[in-house]
């Protein structure tokens, strides 16, 4: 007896959902049978929106970020503090930070930690970028805002090292250590957030 085959159409579906991160191919199927019975005019504005997310989204040329228009809303805010530059490994953690609403400087996006199992190394980053900000002469604290991975660590490392030996003349922070060993900066609630800016320690 043959077994039943999803139409290819579908197949094909099923196989990206099952791409994105946490999605199994049961959940896949699952995600693909609601959309098909969604009206016509929803699944294709989802369609429409999967677009545009690659077309008209860009990245900020000064801080790395997503964002919709190049430089991004922060970096072109001249209500923003331009002597602070808060340092994050990932634009959602750019993100958890703004929702706190007490940060009021700029930012930098690694695009990552370092991680040479990985293959995460100094050239993967944005360092030059970062570099690029410091040579321009207006800031005068860097805030690593990476977590306490081990990652996060040897990053922090890495970036400290080399603010200290180009950059004399800036001050190196990192968030208190309210954030619990080994966490992820984006899983952190608002208030502890608030508390590890408030109380950031010179490394």
């Amino acid at each position: 007896m043959a077994v039943q085959k999803l139409p290819r159409s579908m197949q094909l579906l099923v196989d990206q959902l099952a791409d994105l991160p946490g999605i199994g191919p049961k959940s896949a199927l699952r995600m693909a049978m609601t959309l098909l019975k969604w009206p016509e005019d929803k699944t294709r504005k989802l369609g429409q929106s999967i677009r545009e997310l690659r077309d008209k989204l860009c990245i900020c040329s000064q801080c790395s970020a997503l964002a919709d228009t190049d430089p991004c809303s922060i970096c072109s805010d001249p209500m923003r503090e331009q002597e602070k530059l808060c340092v994050v490994s990932e634009w959602d953690s750019l993100l958890v930070m703004e929702d706190t609403g007490f940060f009021k400087g700029r930012y930098l996006v690694l695009g990552g930690l370092l991680s040479p199992l990985d293959g995460v190394r100094p050239d993967s980053l944005e360092l030059d970028k970062l570099r690029s900000r410091l040579q321009q002469g207006r800031i005068t604290e860097v805030i690593l805002a990476l977590g306490t991975t081990l990652d996060a660590e040897n990053t922090g490392s890495y970036i400290k090292n080399m603010v200290e030996k180009e950059f004399v003349q800036v001050r190196v922070t990192r968030l208190a250590q309210g954030i619990p060993l080994g966490s992820d900066l984006k899983f952190m609630d608002k208030e502890t957030l608030k508390q590890s800016m408030r109380f950031r320690q010179v490394i």
